[in-house]
């Protein structure tokens, strides 16, 4: 009988202190700051827009994209994506990357695209009469 009480809380102990260690790995914070980026070797969630004067490059061979992103400060990094070209990803108008920097480079592991809505109604001069 105490060998089952034994078993149990065992398994207990075990199953929290598994939640607590996966709860600490997941929990992954937006930084709308390159430069804060650039400081943290923490995986880290990066919002900002592409920069759409220097063209993306995909290799097609490899699956890498290498594209540039730019926060509300100004500040530029290039990022390195393993993986096919998300949907919408030229039309986009914020992406929210997730990784790590290192080596000069924003090494993203997952790439969301955020579009503008096309049922948005568009500003016109007529419609502010």
């Amino acid at each position: 009988m105490k060998n089952k009480y034994l078993i149990g809380g065992g398994i207990i102990v075990i199953f929290l202190g598994l939640m607590g260690y996966l709860f600490t790995q997941t929990n992954i914070s937006y930084e709308n700051d390159f430069t804060q980026v650039m400081h943290t070797s923490k995986t880290i969630k990066a919002t900002g827009s592409m920069v759409k004067e220097k063209k993306y490059n995909y290799d097609p061979q490899k699956h890498i994209l290498t594209f540039y992103l730019q926060d509300n400060e100004g500040n530029v990094m290039k990022v390195l994506y393993k993986g096919s070209i998300p949907n919408n990803f030229e039309s986009a108008t914020t992406l929210v990357v997730t990784g790590k920097f290192s080596n000069g480079y924003f090494h993203a592991s997952d790439i969301l695209t955020k579009c503008p809505s096309k049922y948005q109604e568009e500003y016109t001069e007529s419609s502010n009469s």
